[in-house]
């Protein structure tokens, strides 16, 4: 065995030799970026061996100043003796930016259903409720069972008919009745489907209806986002994302369908993804400084592969043709029979999903937006690296999914990150010396460039004539900033000493070439829906983006790169998290879950890959902002007009 030394975290492990050093940083719960899942091909996984010996394993993604300086990707290098093991800033995460507010960009709005909405329109019915009852004492003359004494007065006095009740909570009943002299409180689980019986979940001591609480949460692939919720007044009472702890597996879902399919690796996915659950529980109950105990119930939601790896269900075949899910619909589960850290009277309620790319996430964030209930032609957009869109309005709905790749956060990108401190998010150039201006997350030095920034720098870069449609640099521009680098060209954001990485910062043409194939199958993907249901974008009401990184696009970049179709900004609205909003929504009323079982069977699901004209479409994409510059009309004619008055004319 070797004891290894994690800096700056200095924590130590034990391991047995031959180990790689990824492994050890995962069982002393030290984070190092490794995106591909540990097979060595993304190159972000760089530590220094700062004391002892390792096989080094494949080093090419590693440059000679690399090497000499003893940095070794993580995933390869195999464990020869102790070890003192530096984990460099760009190697790690950093969680504290996804619980800021930000601020959405420019030109478009926000809109979320929220407590005053709901309420509004009657809709404000929660599924879950308390009654305070007091009940008579037995006696000689009227001795019934305690259960029959309960239920008894629910129907009697509270109109309750129908109850069920599980063995768990009648064991509990007779202590209970009498811990306050046959004062007590009934949680009442709301049925989903009419006809059914209300369920009795829980029984407590005394009144306790000022205690009835919900969760919210989004099972994201990158992160995972909680809400408390007074189920009384319909308050917020806390929130906190963390980063899913499955990153460590394989950063997107196909790295962990395949991870899964490792001896033990389906249980370790699903451990962790709860034990960062539970770390966001114990974070929102800790802030909301309530007693978990009246917490009744959770509500989540994920994409199709998060649902069924949280469920320790084999997703195997989701990535197979004909790419068949486990399930579309789940039943209520004890939400302590999946490890989580709550009541043993919590039931887990988890959104149902339409196909293997269209899960449970897309759909709660077609029933919280309120899209399912409106007469207006609306185009959802998930933006992530697999992108999900709907169309449609009250009487139909339309669905797909498509593989963006990473690019969007941060991958790909050859120092690409997550929205952190010190990524570069926001970026203007000077048009006559062509120096940048970067503006960073936390105002900290830079370490990399984040996936608003980097729309951003293209969006400048292409509309400034810095890059041509192709993405590629004008080799003509005389300025230091642009430069070829091992046969790549590139140009410098910030140079070595400006930054926190002890290298220079540089957007490559390789790149913006990824960020390119990213946003073409968004764009083709909605293009190509939007013509199978014969539509065009001019005939849409609204559009709607969701996602961790929709809240932080700025619109009119999304638009000069032909990420967004050039359409009146006042039809785009934010609703940041939607999965999370969906989930919240539930929470708060009993409509959207009766509803939602239907809305999934009216949801029509088109493969794109099967569709002839998608890849015509994406071919058609893959240049800025599209081979259609006709389609750009105002940016057409503003590139027309910088470029009369450019003083490189």
């Amino acid at each position: 065995m070797h004891k290894i030394t994690f800096l700056p975290h200095n924590k130590q492990i034990s391991i047995p030799d031959g180990e790689s050093i990824i492994r050890a940083a995962m069982a002393a719960g030290v984070h190092v970026n490794a995106s591909c899942g540990g097979e060595g091909v993304c190159g972000k996984c760089r530590v220094m061996i700062e004391k002892g010996v390792v096989d080094e394993g494949i080093t090419e993604k590693l440059s000679a100043e690399d090497l000499n300086k003893n940095y070794r990707l993580a995933c390869l290098s195999k464990v020869r003796s102790d070890l003192i093991v530096r984990i460099p800033v760009e190697s790690t995460v950093d969680a504290s930016v996804l619980n800021t507010q930000s601020t959405p960009r420019r030109t478009a709005h926000i809109q979320q259903m929220d407590f005053e909405t709901l309420k509004e329109a009657g809709l404000f019915v929660p599924p879950v409720e308390k009654k305070y009852l007091e009940l008579p004492r037995p006696t000689h003359q009227e001795n019934l069972p305690d259960v029959s004494r309960l239920v008894g007065h629910l129907t009697l006095n509270h109109g309750e008919h129908q109850l069920q009740l599980t063995l768990p909570v009648i064991r509990k009943i007779p202590d209970v009745l009498r811990e306050q002299d046959f004062k007590v409180t009934a949680t009442l689980e709301r049925p989903v489907r009419e006809g059914s019986k209300t369920r009795i979940s829980n029984i407590q001591a005394g009144d306790t209806t000022d205690q009835n609480y919900a969760v919210a949460m989004d099972i994201g692939t990158t992160t995972i986002f909680g809400q408390l919720l007074n189920l009384k007044t319909g308050e917020v009472l806390s929130e906190y994302g963390d980063f899913n702890g499955q990153i460590s597996y394989g950063e997107d879902v196909i790295s962990r369908i395949i991870f899964a399919e490792k001896p033990g690796g389906r249980e370790k996915l699903q451990e962790v993804v709860v034990e960062t659950i539970n770390k966001v529980l114990h974070k929102i109950i800790t802030k909301a400084g309530i007693d978990p105990d009246g917490i009744s119930t959770i509500t989540l939601a994920g994409n199709t592969t998060m649902t069924q790896l949280l469920l320790n269900i084999n997703p195997k075949y989701i990535r197979l043709s004909p790419y068949v899910p486990a399930a579309t619909l789940y039943p209520p589960i004890r939400a302590r029979d999946l490890g989580m850290d709550l009541g043993a009277h919590v039931t887990a309620l988890v959104y149902p999903a339409v196909s293997s790319y269209v899960g449970g996430d897309i759909v709660a964030g077609v029933m919280g937006s309120g899209m399912y209930r409106t007469e207006e032609l609306t185009l959802y957009i998930d933006i992530g690296t697999n992108a999900e869109i709907v169309v449609g309005n009250k009487d139909w709905l339309a669905c797909a999914a498509c593989s963006a790749g990473p690019a969007f956060e941060g991958g790909g990108i050859k120092l690409g990150m997550r929205a952190a401190k010190g990524a570069i998010e926001d970026f203007s150039i000077d048009p006559l010396t062509l120096e940048p201006m970067n503006i960073t997350i936390g105002n900290a030095r830079p370490k990399g460039i984040c996936g608003s920034g980097l729309i951003i720098m293209v969006a400048t870069m292409f509309e400034m004539g810095i890059i041509n449609n192709l993405g590629k640099f004008d080799r003509d521009l005389k300025t230091p900033r642009i430069r070829e680098a091992d046969g790549v060209y590139e140009y410098v954001l910030a140079w070595k000493d400006e930054t926190q990485i002890d290298r220079d910062v540089v957007l490559t043409e390789i790149d913006i070439e990824n960020l390119i194939r990213a946003k073409g199958a968004i764009y083709s993907g909605y293009q190509t829906l939007l013509e199978e249901v014969g539509l065009s974008v001019h005939g849409l009401d609204r559009i709607i983006l969701a996602g961790g990184f929709g809240s932080y696009v700025d619109l009119e970049k999304a638009m000069v790169i032909g990420l967004l179709p050039e359409v009146d900004p006042q039809k785009v609205i934010f609703v940041g998290n939607g999965s999370l909003m969906g989930c919240k929504m539930s929470s708060l009323t009993n409509r959207i879950r009766r509803d939602v079982g239907e809305v999934t069977k009216k949801m029509t699901n088109f493969e794109l890959s099967e569709t002839p004209s998608y890849m015509d479409k994406y071919v058609a994409s893959l240049f800025l902002p599209h081979t259609d510059l006709d389609s750009f009309p105002k940016l057409k004619a503003r590139m027309a007009a910088r470029k009369a008055l450019s003083p490189r004319a």
